[in-house]
């Protein structure tokens, strides 16, 4: 069974930094394309940040692109999403995907498991 656990969330003021993590078990993830959604309060989840399993390319959402920065460490089996120039319009709750796919935008697929998500607050 597939078990994803994100942690690095909290309050931040804006123009501030937070780094999510996400522990991967139950597969071997090194063979699996990893992203990161995030849901804001009232409106649709959203894909912002791919990347790949084979040479490690990545994809960003526009809101993110320039501030956010996807990462993995295959041997740990863990996923970082470094997020930088926080804005208040960042907050929400941000998730931990498996099997993810781009095609223009950063999404899931049937095959996705999703962490529990860790919120992230961004104070103006």
């Amino acid at each position: 069974q597939v078990q994803l656990v994100e942690s690095g969330g909290g309050l931040v003021q804006a123009g501030g930094s937070l780094r999510l993590s996400c522990a991967a078990s139950g597969r071997t993830f090194s063979s699996i394309a990893m992203g990161w959604f995030r849901q804001a309060p009232g409106k649709v989840r959203e894909g912002v940040a791919y990347i790949s399993n084979s040479d490690g390319t990545t994809y960003y959402s526009e809101s993110v692109q320039g501030r956010f920065t996807i990462s993995r460490d295959t041997a740990k089996n863990m996923v970082y999403l470094q997020m930088n120039s926080l804005k208040p319009e960042d907050t929400g709750v941000y998730y931990c995907v498996t099997d993810v796919t781009y095609i223009g935008k950063v999404v899931s697929t049937p095959s996705s498991s999703w962490g529990q998500g860790t919120q992230v607050t961004v104070s103006s």
